[in-house]
């Protein structure tokens, strides 16, 4: 591994790690229920009414929270969650009008939440949304976003995807863990929040020092009987079987421009994110080199490479993540290197243009409806719209303090007067605690250690 290469994917690394071992750059953050508790400026001004964002009733009736710490959030109501990792705060952003219309306090931040099927799973209070965060992940209730479900996975570097049906949620805890997990995803079901499935990929080995392949992400076909997980220091894509979670196929990834290892031996194709189309015939991988390939999926146990992209071609630099419109035509690919987004035809296998955002975004998420393309934009304070249909960005829309992971579901949070009012005192820069942290790659505001 390089020194840029592990710049970007430690960029901590040397950094202190303060009592709780979360590293010395933690941002602001508290439980908002115990700051409030023992805040007299806070009980001050929640009895004056001084809260940031909150709505009024004539807006609509407010939801309380149940006996399960679920709460009763608007169902119905889309909603775009935007996780702000310098404040520890959630931007609750309204995807028909593209505007903010709250920001809470959560004490915690997310930088690759679990965003592919949970737009369209996501429609009850109780539902959960599925985020990493510090060395495992960690589910909160949409509707009050109240922590009901936390597994560690023994790693800070953590993805996770629902399956299509909602009943799982498929994780990939890379080093030291090495790990895949199945998680239970049902709400309804005795085990929720269990681990039903783990495969051990220690024995692969890894390239240099690692002890592992490094499992870097996880997206799952929507036949969901496959899920695709690169492998950053295997090489390799694996394949694995979610009905009886163990490795389908393992397909080597050959490297492509300067790849090399540190040592200068041989050359390494570092694959470490991908998204599967919704038609699932067609899967993109990006590679740490830069690169972006481009694969068959036909047979999902059986991907076949078929073309791979470099800045050479058009691509941007630094591609990091990607999502893929609803036609399953077009790829959008995050390249924070040249601050904008990469357009793929799929089919086409070709760079057809890029989308200059002003700045670095190293995710984004569908809102709902699949029509517009919602991307942090973290050196910014802000999310670039993308309207699919004209391929251009159609609203920017301010945000909280470094903006990284989003996701998006059909229930709206509850009001919470107290959350809303902690955001609005770390936004004027008042420290208001510690936070859970997660993992960033690249331009990182997030302080987590490994």
């Amino acid at each position: 591994m390089t020194d840029g290469d592990a710049d970007r994917l430690y960029p901590n690394r040397g950094a202190p790690a303060n009592e709780n071992g979360t590293g010395a750059n933690d941002r602001a953050g508290v439980s908002r229920r115990g700051l409030l508790a023992g805040s007299a400026t806070a009980g001050a001004a929640l009895a004056a009414g001084c809260s940031s964002g909150s709505t009024d009733d004539a807006d609509g009736p407010r939801a309380t929270t149940t006996a399960d710490g679920t709460g009763s959030g608007e169902g119905g109501e889309a909603t775009v969650f935007v996780f702000n990792t310098d404040d520890a705060t959630v931007s609750i952003v309204d995807p028909e009008r593209d505007e903010v219309v709250d920001t809470q306090h959560l004490g915690l931040s997310a930088s690759f939440p679990s965003n592919q099927y949970t737009p369209e799973l996501t429609t009850d209070a109780a539902d959960p949304l599925w985020l990493n965060v510090n060395r495992g992940v960690r589910a909160l209730a949409a509707g009050s976003l109240s922590e009901v479900a936390h597994v560690d996975t023994g790693s800070g570097s953590n993805w996770q995807e629902l399956t299509p049906d909602g009943e799982s949620v498929v994780v990939s805890a890379r080093e030291p863990a090495h790990v895949n997990y199945r998680i239970d995803a049902d709400r309804d079901s005795e085990t929720f929040g269990e681990i039903t499935g783990e495969i051990d990929r220690t024995d692969e080995g890894g390239r240099g020092g690692n002890e592992g392949p490094g499992p870097c992400d996880v997206t799952i076909h929507p036949d969901g009987e496959f899920a695709f997980v690169p492998d950053l220091f295997g090489d390799t894509l694996t394949v694995l079987d979610l009905e009886n979670f163990e490795i389908e196929t393992q397909v080597d990834v050959p490297p492509v421009g300067d790849g090399a290892n540190a040592d200068g031996a041989g050359s390494a194709s570092k694959p470490w994110m991908g998204t599967v189309a919704p038609s699932g015939d067609r899967l993109l991988v990006e590679h740490q080199t830069g690169t972006e390939s481009v694969w068959d999926t036909s047979d999902p146990a059986s991907p076949e490479l078929l073309a791979q992209l470099t800045p050479d071609d058009g691509l941007g630099e630094g591609a990091l993540t990607s999502e893929v419109g609803p036609d399953s035509r077009v790829g959008y690919v995050f390249t924070p290197g040249t601050d904008d987004v990469s357009v793929v035809d799929v089919e086409d296998r070709e760079v057809d243009g890029r989308i200059d955002l002003g700045g670095a975004a190293f995710v984004g998420t569908w809102g709902p409806s699949h029509e517009k393309l919602y991307v942090p934009v973290q050196t910014n304070d802000e999310v670039a719209v993308i309207d699919h249909g004209s391929r251009e960005i159609v609203e920017r829309i301010s945000v909280g303090s470094a903006p990284y992971g989003a996701t998006a579901a059909r229930v709206r949070p509850e009001t919470d007067e107290a959350a809303s009012l902690l955001a609005a005192m770390a936004a004027v820069g008042l420290n208001v605690g510690e936070a859970d942290t997660t993992y960033c790659i690249g331009n990182c505001a997030c302080g987590h250690q490994l």
